[in-house]
């Protein structure tokens, strides 16, 4: 069984002075990498610049302490924005501090009840049309800042379609100045790389778009027009709330939690393909969910580990949780003495960088592949919850997605699972096929293949005997997985087939199906002398009832 043993302690019996200097420049490079994206998706969630900084801190100190990856990195990231900033907008800053401390305590519990792997159940249909949804939606909400559009009070913009009106409406109110600096922002960060990739194409698009309004006295919005910058350290706050605050929060707690776990995890297994590891789910749930309650209590918004920055830690050199709490400590010099200058940072600047992670972080590739190659159901589902997220919310998308895959499985193992009389069987590349089988008279034999659970359990009742039957054999060694319901079905063929003097023969009861029937007493009822281990064995059982 894995170990709840954050990985920071197993790795320090071997940690050397080599590594430790290797660790702190990762850590420097990532909170280099980790500030301007801090800033930006702080503003896309619709909260102070100052708080995309406090997660960095908190969570990525904490989440790096007791975490289950050696190289994980956490921080504010994309997934989250837009249920921030739909939380932020209907319940206030407490309404979000009391969903992600309920979010972190799901994401603990998960851990502890040892859930790491159930996660994999996630469809990857679900996940990349929220993932394609979400990007959608970030790159929207940050249209009006990159063209510099001015709305007329009182315009509401809280939903992905009421953003999208607005700008429409408002689009002869374009700014050409920020759209300027909007452009020559992203055309920095898109050919930078090409050319350096030591330095953060974001650290440099920052410096230009503030060289550019400063300098050239351009008419552009920055942070500081819009918001008020603070270099105070995060503080302790620990909201007022009711039992009523609790249920209504409960299903945004619930998908706070559901992607941090899922993005935690995907991160970690990206992680694991770099550097030849192998990390602890359940341990980095639990830490998440450290990390998300110490956040919202330190003035924070949820986070999770971070694909972008987690890859950057590792070229950098980073193979130990101390990179990452060397990055939270960077982040704390930096909030203190370089904050308030963050107030220079131009709309379109930030636009820009939110613009290339919407970009890097919708998998349009995978996305494009999925509907070309899937079955229709597949496409069904990714294409509903992408639509979903941009029109209504990453909530409704989620809950929908889910329940539509849930329901096209059963479809499918429903399909798959059959109850069908002998005389429609011949197989001869079968040896145990019914055509080298003798059946005795006045005995019917059924094959049921596939699991028997409820989507499937009618089928049972479909088995129909003749007047002169005498014995019904069963034969299950297809049957891996029996449910209540199948079982209830079975014990009402049961019933009928007793009034009718029919005696029902098992033959082949698998180990899970066996458990469940003995469970139940379904072996008392039938007689443990009616299980037979083999078709021969339920055969000759048969002839025995027709020659008495």
């Amino acid at each position: 069984m894995e170990k709840l043993k954050p990985k920071l302690f197993s790795v320090m019996k071997t940690y050397t002075k080599e590594q430790f200097m290797k660790d702190i420049i990762a850590g420097i490079i990532v909170a280099i990498i980790a500030l301007p994206l801090s800033i930006a998706l702080a503003l896309a969630s619709g909260v102070g610049p100052e708080q995309g900084i406090y997660t960095a801190i908190i969570a990525g100190f904490l989440i790096s302490f007791f975490g289950g990856s050696r190289v994980q990195i956490a921080g504010p990231t994309a997934a989250f924005a837009t249920i921030v900033a739909g939380i932020v907008a209907s319940k206030g800053m407490d309404g979000l501090i009391l969903a992600t401390v309920l979010a972190g305590i799901f994401l603990v519990l998960m851990g502890l009840l040892r859930l790491g792997n159930l996660i994999k159940y996630i469809p990857y249909t679900i996940t990349t049309g929220f993932t394609a949804g979400i990007a959608v939606t970030i790159a929207i909400g940050q249209v009006k800042d990159f063209l510099g559009l001015t709305y007329p009070a009182g315009t509401t913009t809280i939903e992905t379609m009421e953003k999208l009106e607005a700008v429409i409406k408002n689009i002869t109110s374009i700014n050409w100045q920020a759209v300027i600096v909007g452009i020559v922002c992203l055309a920095i960060l898109i050919i930078w790389p090409y050319i350096n990739k030591t330095i953060p194409g974001s650290l440099l698009a920052v410096i230009a778009g503030i060289c550019m309004v400063q300098f050239l006295h351009m008419n552009v919005n920055t942070i500081g027009d819009l918001y008020e910058i603070s270099n105070k350290l995060p503080v302790f706050h620990l909201p007022s709330f009711t039992f009523g605050d609790i249920r209504d929060i409960m299903s945004d707690a619930l998908t706070i939690a559901i992607l941090a776990a899922i993005e935690s995890l995907l991160s970690c297994v990206v992680a694991d393909s770099m550097i030849n590891s192998k990390h602890r789910s359940n341990m980095e749930l639990i830490a998440q969910g450290i990390g998300n309650v110490g956040s919202a209590l330190f003035g924070g918004i949820p986070a999770t580990g971070a694909i972008a920055r987690t890859a950057a830690n590792i070229k950098n050199g980073g193979r130990t949780p101390i990179a990452g709490m060397v990055h939270a400590l960077t982040l704390v010099l930096i909030l203190v003495v370089l904050m308030p200058y963050a107030a220079l940072i131009p709309m379109p600047c930030i636009a820009a960088i939110l613009f290339m992670v919407a970009y890097n972080m919708c998998g349009w590739r995978s996305f494009v592949n999925l509907c070309k190659s899937s079955p229709k159901s597949d496409i069904l589902v990714l294409v509903l919850t992408f639509v979903l997220t941009v029109v209504f919310d990453l909530v409704v998308a989620i809950e929908v997605g889910i329940l539509l895959a849930a329901m096209l499985f059963m479809k499918r193992m429903s399909d798959v699972t059959d109850v069908e009389g002998w005389k429609y069987v011949d197989e001869e590349d079968d040896p145990d096929s019914i055509s080298l089988k003798a059946v005795p008279k006045h005995t019917l034999v059924y094959e049921i293949s596939g699991p028997m659970f409820f989507a499937a359990a009618d089928k049972i009742l479909h088995i129909s005997v003749n007047e002169d039957t005498r014995c019904l054999i069963l034969r299950m060694r297809s049957v891996n997985a029996i449910d209540a319901t199948a079982m209830h079905s079975l014990e009402q063929l049961y019933e009928m087939c007793r009034k009718k003097g029919i005696t029902i023969i098992l033959s082949h009861v698998n180990e899970q199906p066996g458990k469940v029937m003995a469970k139940a007493g379904f072996n008392e009822k039938i007689g443990s002398e009616n299980f037979c281990a083999h078709i021969d064995a339920a055969l000759e059982r048969a002839k025995a009832f027709a020659e008495s």
